[in-house]
């Protein structure tokens, strides 16, 4: 019989750290997001080219729980139009290669 330990983090209870990982960038656009900023910072408009099919109130979403998450950092400069920037944490950074391994096996499965 396997015994499952539970953990609890940030109030919500996880049976594994695989599970942790996935609600917190286990939805489409929170890994893409990170994905495109693994190698600058970007705006919000910038993000948005870069994510045809994203809605505005999706991409608001996943910019804010990832921000909450401590994987994505927001600079709000002070001028009109607003320019809002967003990066890669440090935490966020060390998510970087769990993306590039799902990137060459997205792409050797492609290939298959």
């Amino acid at each position: 019989m396997v015994s499952i330990h539970t953990f609890t983090f940030r109030d919500r209870s996880f049976s594994c750290p695989v599970e942790l990982c996935l609600s917190t960038i286990g939805s489409k656009w929170a890994a893409l997001i990170l994905w495109h900023l693994r190698d600058s910072t970007l705006r919000y408009s910038e993000l948005r080219r870069r994510l045809p099919g994203v809605s505005h109130k999706m991409l608001a979403q996943r910019l804010r729980e990832l921000e909450a998450d401590g994987l994505v950092s927001r600079t709000v400069y002070p001028v009109v139009p607003p320019k809002t920037e967003y990066t890669l944490t440090d935490e966020g950074q060390r998510l970087l290669p769990a993306l590039r391994a799902m990137q060459q096996w997205g792409v050797q499965y492609k290939e298959a």
